[in-house]
């Protein structure tokens, strides 16, 4: 059989994917978030060792089965998001307080008193032009 110790090794680079391959159900969130999917593709394609053809599809298994949970997480997390937007933006429900309505028109409205257009404008002809 050609195969690794680090394949089949709890610390080793690929063993979240062989986890996933075999004990599916043991597998975390956090495993899931942790393995980078183009490294560990990476890793298979071109093995450190020799690696039995059966071995590398197991593991690929693995890596498809990781890439689907991360989907998952993906379109619920989406959800949640899509569903608290709704929530915020929903029509005809005003958090306002019904009493006291009503604004001072001087909190709201800029004066029309403007100092910046009646500064002097400096004398253009003694501006050089330039050629």
């Amino acid at each position: 059989m050609f195969y690794g110790a680090y394949v089949l090794a709890k610390k080793g680079p690929l063993a979240k994917v062989w986890l996933a391959a075999h004990w599916d159900k043991k597998l975390t969130k956090a495993h899931v978030f942790e393995t980078d999917v183009s490294a560990t593709v990476e890793d298979i394609i071109s093995p450190k060792v020799r690696m039995a053809l059966r071995t590398s599809g197991h593991l690929l298994l693995g890596v498809v089965r990781i890439y689907s949970r991360k989907q998952k997480y993906l379109i619920h997390d989406l959800g949640e998001a899509c569903a608290k937007i709704r929530m915020a933006f929903r029509p005809g429900i005003v958090d306002l307080p019904s009493e006291g309505g009503v604004v001072n028109t001087d909190a709201i409205t800029l004066p029309e008193i403007f100092h910046d257009f009646e500064t002097a404008v400096a004398d253009l002809g003694s501006v050089d032009s330039l050629r």
